[in-house]
């Protein structure tokens, strides 16, 4: 794609989102070519959010004009071929308000697509205009080729005997149902339909290959759309069947409705910034009320991850309803005063496995009733008792130990930790390796609970001997004098007196990124300086210092490769947040200091917006310059807490 005509041409292989508000979404690259198995057109989440499946991957299109045929698409397949050449006809590519291309024709005809979903709905409207006639051409006709699946979406598609090609035709509409006991495919057009089935074989996905995954599949393509775009403009919609709200209406048209639907933009344009539009695509509808996807393509809600992007994605945009609703679904999970970690797909039991998502619940509770307060935004004596009863359960249980070693200890500090299982945020593990167990005593778990102290303690004797005994504990057992930081664990595999000196992000919520500093005055700032000087990138902050032992620069290779370098010198752009939070702290929370780390620390972070994740901030990013993103393109926490940061902590009106 040449940028002489695109003053803001993105990288070919960047990718774009669209999600449906459901769990569901539609994603590609700017250059169309899938390269994840996640890639697709009409991806529905069939028990919102979760029951995700690949109903229509995507498509093959070309235009063929008086003087030739021209592609307009292109797709990789094995070995390494990339076919048709449509790609290298894309000369601008814009994604607001939606993803669109203008592909230029070799007799210089000019055609735009673009693709949207509406919120609300499991569905894509795809849409084509002719937007200039070749000279001496008044020949376009579009054709486009479906290709579709019906799998879950983490699985691969092969050629079988039993996908089902028929088509059910009523006017417009089309219906394909691919297998028993999956979502019908609806398709509502204004083209001709010419039943041609047929499978498309060797599909290749690079980005599925370069994490030492399978990524090779076939797919069942059932005919061919064609419109004459000299005529009218080419609409395209696909719908999964019984997923979401039926934005379908019986007898209208293609067009009518593709006309309708396109109000979507009047709700896009409402939004004041683009960190507030991405934060949209993490609030999600749950069968029960609302929650948050922790990251496309692959993450679903997990505790840990909502609780965190909550500050920024619902309580800095004002989105106190959705936090309220949040909040409420989630105090009913608590058990043995444990949140659970993760809802994972399909009805199964939930896990429990974090240390930490119970405290962050208490965190994000204080602040939807801080900004609440602040908003003059009501909050009922009924849903105050039930978050209240939520925290204190979650108190007593830690109090009284609970699952997986988890525990107040004599010195007012909880201990956790079992082997086999990993309990913090630093939570990879491969097989029965856990990379990072941190089993003992954990320094941001300490900073968190002695937070939650504060927070749902409130007024209590009992929890306020609690807090002063943790808290003198803290600043006596983790201070390394001689290396002017934070010990990230005490107690190490609860062996009473043992430190692990290594140097990680984690001390930093001592300072920043909670409510209440657990550590202040000239401490606070040599860990701030140290954790600038060895953590920092402009991406977000390392999860172990180079040169410290087992540190790794780069996130790649196969699952077990990539896993343990995940937390060790891996960036987390999420950590932004608690680290700028903290700088601008020891400086006095000044205007001055607020404007400098604007400039300094939020501002290289927003222009990811314009990298890989169009519009949003990915997962992780190389600890090794250039700090290449990498893991999940669009994760809901690092937009969060981009948000907080411009939304909150840096704010100077």
């Amino acid at each position: 794609m040449s940028s002489a005509r695109d003053p803001k041409a993105y990288d070919p292989k960047a990718e774009w989102l669209e999600a449906d508000g459901l769990g569901g979404f539609a994603s590609g690259t700017v250059a169309g070519t899938r390269t994840r198995r996640y890639h697709a057109l009409l991806l529905a989440a069939t028990t919102a959010p979760t029951g995700r499946m690949v109903l229509v991957n995507g498509f093959d299109a070309w235009v063929e004009t008086a003087s030739e045929r021209f592609a307009i698409s292109s797709q990789a397949y094995t070995p390494g071929v990339i076919h048709p050449d449509g790609a290298r006809r894309i000369y601008h590519m814009a994604i607001d308000p939606w993803p669109r291309w203008r592909f230029r024709l070799g007799d210089g005809t000019v055609v735009e697509q673009e693709i949207f979903v509406p919120h609300g709905t499991a569905m894509a409207v795809v849409c084509w205009h002719l937007a200039e006639h070749a000279e001496g051409s008044e020949r376009a006709i579009l054709s486009i080729r479906p290709f579709l699946s019906g799998r879950d979406y983490h699985s691969l598609h092969h050629e079988n005997p039993a996908f089902r090609f028929e088509a059910e035709r009523h006017s417009e509409r089309l219906v394909w149902r691919p297998y028993p006991g999956v979502p019908a495919v609806i398709a509502l057009t204004n083209g001709e339909y010419l039943h041609q089935p047929d499978w498309y074989r060797s599909f290749t996905y690079d980005a599925e290959r370069a994490r030492g995954l399978d990524s090779t599949e076939d797919l069942a393509s059932p005919g061919v759309f064609r419109w004459d775009l000299t005529a009218a403009d080419a609409v395209w919609i696909v719908a999964a069947e019984g997923c979401g709200r039926d934005a379908l209406k019986a007898d209208e048209s293609a067009a009518d409705c593709a006309a309708r639907l396109r109000a979507v933009e009047t709700r896009r344009r409402k939004f004041p910034s683009r960190l507030h539009r991405a934060a949209d695509a993490y609030i999600v509808e749950r069968e029960r009320g609302k929650t948050i996807v922790a990251g496309y393509p692959w993450f679903t809600d997990w505790g840990r991850d909502t609780f965190i992007a909550m500050r920024g994605l619902c309580l800095a945009t004002g989105r106190l309803d959705d936090a309220r609703a949040i909040l409420l679904d989630w105090a009913a999970a608590v058990s043995e005063g444990m949140l659970p970690n993760r809802f994972p797909d399909h009805g199964a039991a939930p896990e429990f496995n974090a240390v930490d998502a119970s405290l962050w619940f208490i965190i994000a509770v204080h602040d939807f009733l801080q900004v609440a307060k602040a908003n003059k935004k009501r909050v009922t004596a009924r849903d105050q008792k039930t978050l209240q009863a939520a925290m204190t359960s979650i108190l007593d249980g830690y109090a009284k130990g609970t699952r997986y070693g988890i525990r107040l200890d004599a010195d007012g500090l909880i201990a956790a930790g079992e082997p086999g299982v990993q309990l913090t945020w630093m939570d990879a593990k491969v097989g029965d390796w856990v990379v990072t167990p941190r089993s003992g005593k954990p320094v941001e778990i300490q900073a968190l609970w002695l937070n939650a102290l504060r927070i749902a303690g409130a007024g209590s004797e009992r929890w306020a001997s609690v807090f002063a005994r943790g808290y003198e504990s803290f600043r006596a057992r983790f201070w390394n004098e001689a290396g002017g930081y934070l010990y990230d664990v005490v107690d190490c595999d609860h062996r009473a007196g043992t430190v692990d000196p290594a140097f990680r992000p984690n001390q930093i919520f001592a300072v920043g990124g909670l409510p209440y500093p657990v550590l202040d005055g000239d401490r606070a700032r040599r860990v701030v300086a140290a954790v600038e000087e060895r953590l920092l990138t402009p991406i977000g902050l390392r999860s172990l210092a180079p040169g410290e032992t087992g540190y790794i620069g780069r996130y790649q290779g196969g699952v077990r490769e990539r896993d343990g370098a995940y937390h060790q010198g891996t960036v987390w752009p999420w950590l932004l947040g608690p680290f700028v939070e903290a700088w601008v702290r020891v400086r006095g929370d000044t205007t001055a200091a607020k404007r400098e780390a604007r400039t300094k620390f939020l501002e290289p972070l927003l222009r990811q917006l314009d990298g890989a994740a169009l519009g949003h901030i990915a997962e992780v990013a190389d600890g090794d310059p250039p700090h290449t993103p990498g893991g999940c393109p669009f994760q809901a926490w690092s937009v969060g807490e981009a948000l907080r940061l411009d939304q909150v902590v840096l704010k100077t009106d």
